[in-house]
């Protein structure tokens, strides 16, 4: 059973979900929690995944621990129906640990997908970096994206023979997808693809950043809106009435600022891929853009996925807003450095990690091996 709630983790289950259908030796269920509910439909949606379960739980103004709740005793129901011989998770949300615990306390052997990231800082990402670490301790196959993450479990005392490296599934949905070239159905969008200006995509969400911090990253974003006229800022603003109401108000009456509603991944794919520049506090993103060349500027202190700042296609700038405005700017004029953060070298994936997931968990149940580790190297990605 593959247990998946919001939008970043459908993405990343989508290829696991498409080899485990396509192999002769699983019977593979998927179950959704709904803690995302618009978002997550239409990532199902585009890759054809229909759900054999859904908990629904998604509820205005709900809470962690409401989440938590609800999606353990829903779970709870529904192993006693299917008896599932072994549960997979995704990264570091609420579902997923909540998953995690749910399949533990009934005896369930638990693999967690995209496992070991960390960034030293129980609080940031919150909260995310308590809840992987959680899974971590629960998890009996460890499926590591990177050999980064893979040496942070070791340090834990994860047995080595228990962890595969399997690079990251969300290479392999993000190849997939760019390939269709998905047309935009906001017609500001193609007018911006076909301008020739250079677009500044932006996004964030983080619990951290709310309050003070994100209205001060919408100032930032209208102070580089007016020193650079001739750049186009995209933003798909989250649908977080929180978000919204610290980083509309400085945005309204930029020109050169597109305020969209959250695209689905087929058009968000096909955004990063004609961007210029990425500004974000998002976790995944820092995994898709390099992949496609795209530099990128995160606006927090850490980060759990440290592999594309040590190869230079990320950097980051944390969340302050004088920082943002001068980061920004320099980086929009210095195209050496540009050029040398898009050099295409993607640490995180070379579109097969699901053949390995799927191979991990063959040697796991004894009917096959697992596959060599994942290593990167500067042809991975969009060359491939």
């Amino acid at each position: 059973m593959l247990i998946y709630g919001t939008r970043p983790e459908a993405i990343k289950m989508a290829p696991i979900v498409k080899a485990l259908k396509a192999s002769e030796k699983f019977e593979c269920v998927v179950t959704v929690t709904g803690q995302h509910r618009a978002m997550l439909d239409q990532v199902n949606g585009l890759f054809g995944i229909i759900p054999e379960n859904d908990l629904a739980i998604l509820q205005h103004g709900q809470t962690l621990n409401s989440i938590l709740s609800k999606t353990v005793e829903g779970l709870d129901l529904l192993f006693n129906e299917n008896a599932p011989d072994a549960v997979l998770v995704q990264g570091d949300t609420t579902t997923s640990t909540a998953a995690a615990i749910a399949a533990f306390n009934r005896g369930i052997p638990v693999v967690h997908v995209e496992a070991g990231l960390r960034s030293g800082n129980r609080l940031s990402p919150f909260p995310e970096e308590v809840n992987r670490k959680i899974t971590s301790q629960i998890a009996s196959l460890h499926l590591a994206p990177t050999a980064t993450s893979k040496s942070n479990l070791l340090a834990e005392k994860v047995p080595g023979q228990d962890i595969v490296v399997t690079g990251n599934t969300v290479i392999d949905a993000l190849l997939q997808t760019i390939q269709k070239q998905i047309p935009f159905t906001d017609s500001r969008l193609e007018a911006a693809a076909s301008s020739g200006e250079r677009i500044l995509v932006v996004t964030t969400h983080r619990r951290e950043n709310q309050g003070a911090t994100m209205r001060g990253m919408g100032r930032a974003i209208a102070r580089i809106a007016d020193r650079e006229p001739d750049v186009t800022i995209v933003l798909p603003v989250h649908l977080n009435p929180v978000v919204r109401d610290a980083l509309l108000p400085a945005l309204v009456s930029k020109s050169n600022v597109l305020v969209i509603e959250p695209l689905d991944y087929g058009e968000f794919t096909r955004l990063l891929s004609i961007a210029h520049l990425v500004l974000t506090d998002s976790g995944g993103v820092q995994e898709e853009a390099p992949s496609l060349g795209i530099p990128v500027l995160v606006m927090r202190d850490n980060t759990e996925r440290p592999e594309a700042v040590t190869a230079h296609t990320v950097q980051l700038i944390g969340a302050q807003e004088e920082r943002i405005v001068e980061e920004v700017i320099a980086l929009l004029h210095d195209p050496e450095r540009h050029a040398r953060m898009a050099s295409r070298l993607n640490p995180y994936g070379d579109g097969h990690a699901a053949a390995r997931v799927v191979a991990a968990l063959s040697e796991l149940f004894g009917t096959g091996r697992r596959m060599p580790d994942f290593l990167p190297s500067d042809r991975a990605g969009m060359n491939e």
